[in-house]
């Protein structure tokens, strides 16, 4: 039989998780500072569009996931 984890466990679980993503994309984005500096404009804002659209991305499944209905 599993054990089941209450949602306080599976809250702090979830904030582990978040920090991870959270770097993910500040780095993704921080790439595209550094190519807009060092490269063209247009490359550094790919780079950033891209590290915004991943973290929308993972404040939807977030919010999917974990969406409390009281």
């Amino acid at each position: 039989m599993k054990k089941r984890l209450t949602d306080q466990q599976e809250f702090e679980i979830m904030k582990m998780v978040l920090d991870k993503f959270l770097w993910l994309g500040f780095i993704v984005m921080a790439y595209g500072m550094y190519q807009m500096f060092n490269s063209t404009i247009a490359v550094g804002l790919t780079w950033l569009a891209a590290g915004a659209v991943l973290l929308i991305l993972f404040v939807v499944m977030i919010v999917k996931e974990y969406e409390v209905i009281r």
